[in-house]
């Protein structure tokens, strides 16, 4: 079974030196709020990312989603992710894409994405 983070994201929040929230619980927020509240965080990773010009973070998030409306709502976000407009303080996504779906049939129907994200500071 898997655990719920929906509930606990802002229990789980790691505080920075100034004091603030990582903008990595902002993100899963937003995306758990695209599935329509029908998805099971399985995977979370982030890492740093900078270029020439720009700093930032990539995140790799893994969704599951069980049942007809869940999977429904799933495929939703798979249409959706790659136009949304997202809502994190000091940060843009430049670029948010399905790097995976997976449709399984037995024993319950089951969607699982995996979604790449690449978060950067907006200065």
């Amino acid at each position: 079974m898997l655990f719920d983070f929906r509930d606990s994201l802002t229990e789980r929040a790691t505080i920075r030196r100034d004091g603030t929230r990582g903008s990595w619980m902002r993100l899963l927020g937003e995306v758990l709020k695209l599935g329509e509240g029908r998805a099971d965080l399985v995977r979370h990773a982030e890492r740093p990312w900078a270029s020439a010009t720009f700093s930032g973070t990539r995140h790799t998030i893994t969704l599951a989603f069980e049942g007809p409306e869940a999977v429904a709502a799933g495929e939703r976000l798979v249409a959706a992710l790659g136009e949304h407009e997202f809502d994190i303080p000091g940060q843009l996504v430049a670029d948010a894409s399905v790097a995976e779906v997976t449709h399984e049939h037995l024993p319950q129907l089951r969607l699982v994405a995996d979604l790449e994200l690449l978060l950067l500071e907006d200065l």
